[in-house]
């Protein structure tokens, strides 16, 4: 079995990789596999998609590199590949996104990218540090986590959904921010699972194991 985190210089790979490769090796998961290199996954088992920054950034950046792009779309859409979405790689899920300029997803969640304005003024934007979780539907890579276990969040941006039933879990900042997508063999969380300590590592572990 062969887990491959995408490297296409868009995020911070180094804590995710040494995340995962833990939960691996604690699950039996077997190895782990930073690369950009679109032949490598297209045979990866699971797939995992990072990315911090600017949605347009991200997007140009993943599609700059030949076949990258359409190498995760073949394994996800064509082989249901299980795949995992972090921050930016989970708002590239969704449909499209207007930070800057508009911008397409892979369209596979219902869901748009839209600035993050709290209902109290007061509140920072970027949204970041330490939020509750509210589980919002049932899902095996949620399995253990439960309501008020803590998440790492630093987005500036939220995806709002048009199908509400495709969010599994929201946080609450003056309003609610979406905090995990999911449908058939995908799943997205908006925070960073590999700096949620305890809480993300099970969500780790449990997508490691994830057979849908």
């Amino acid at each position: 079995m062969t887990t491959v985190l995408i490297d296409y210089d868009s995020g911070n790979l180094h804590s995710a990789q040494k995340a995962f490769e833990r939960m691996a090796a604690e699950v039996d998961a077997g190895d782990v596999i930073v690369t950009g290199d679109p032949d490598v996954v297209a045979r990866a088992d699971r797939i995992v998609l990072p990315g911090d920054g600017a949605f347009p950034h991200c997007h140009a950046e993943l599609h700059g590199i030949s076949g990258l792009a359409d190498a995760i779309r073949e394994s996800v859409e064509r082989r249901a590949v299980p795949f995992m979405g972090i921050c930016v790689g989970m708002q590239m899920m969704g449909l499209r996104g207007f930070e800057y300029e508009e911008t397409p997803g892979f369209g596979w969640i219902d869901g748009e990218i839209q600035k993050i304005t709290p209902n109290d003024a007061t509140l920072p934007v970027p949204h970041m540090g330490w939020n509750d979780l509210v589980i919002d539907t049932p899902h095996p890579v949620l399995d253990g986590l439960k309501t008020g276990d803590h998440a790492y969040f630093v987005h500036s941006w939220q995806m709002k959904m048009g199908d509400p039933s495709q969010r599994l879990a929201h946080c609450d900042y003056a309003g609610d921010i979406t905090a995990i997508v999911g449908r058939d063999t995908i799943i997205g969380t908006q925070f960073h699972p590999e700096k949620s300590q305890d809480a993300g590592l099970r969500m780790i572990a449990n997508f490691l194991r994830w057979a849908p």
